[in-house]
């Protein structure tokens, strides 16, 4: 987003949007919640994310419509009543760990990434994360063994597969990131032609831009038509 630009453009303006799969995170009821402030909620499940939810609001983004993104507040574990407002962009831009899981998500994707970084520079990222949160650091050491190393192994890392493009040492691989940059600019010069997947629900369906890890955005299989440039997001 500072590459291209965009991290200080008005939200109206805006020609690249970038939302977070964390904003989807369910609504806990008492007891999840209790069980997530004494660092025993698996938040890196499949069943942690409104998937329906997360699924209805990237097709009314790639219909154009303005959406309202949930916010989540990590400290208190909770949906918070204030929404963030998304207007129709060129390029949207999806990230979160389990972007890939859920197969009517997946395919709305023309370009899938996933950042591969190493174990311990993702454990150390967490440490210094979750202790700014104010959570004690035994509790993040326990969470880290019980829930996110095997949610990591039986969900996310299985994903890999589905990429399209495989970025090693995230943030670190400038030439990565700038050919990233590149592609995207080129959508938004008009260089690159839209596509869309043959239909949905009997229904065409002009598929987003996803980012797994830090970034992603993904092509599915399946025939593809190519189309003339349109308004509806990558």
């Amino acid at each position: 987003m500072e590459l291209l630009g965009q991290n200080e453009v008005d939200h109206h303006q805006r020609k690249v949007a970038i939302i977070s799969q964390d904003s989807f995170y369910k609504i806990l009821t008492p007891e999840q919640k209790a069980k997530a402030l004494r660092g025993q909620y698996n938040f890196d499940h499949p069943e942690a994310f409104d998937t329906e939810l997360m699924h209805q609001t990237l097709k009314d983004i790639v219909e154009g419509r303005v959406v309202e993104v949930p916010t989540y507040d990590f400290v208190t574990h909770s949906r918070l009543p204030e929404s963030i407002t998304f207007y129709p962009a060129d390029v949207v831009l999806f990230e979160g760990i389990l972007v890939f899981y859920p197969l009517k998500v997946r395919e709305m994707f023309h370009m899938k990434l996933f950042v591969d970084t190493d174990s311990d520079v993702r454990l150390s990222r967490r440490v210094l994360r979750d202790v700014n949160r104010g959570r004690d650091l035994d509790q993040i050491l326990t969470q880290y063994t019980t829930f996110v190393k095997p949610a990591f192994e039986e969900f996310c890392l299985p994903t890999k597969k589905y990429a399209d493009v495989i970025i090693p040492r995230g943030v670190d691989n400038m030439v990565a990131i700038n050919l990233i940059v590149q592609h995207i600019q080129d959508i938004l010069n008009g260089d690159i032609c839209k596509w869309q997947r043959t239909s949905i629900g009997g229904r065409g369906f002009k598929r987003g831009v996803s980012e797994q890890g830090n970034l992603q955005n993904g092509t599915a299989p399946g025939k593809r038509i190519l189309l003339e440039p349109s308004s509806r997001p990558h």
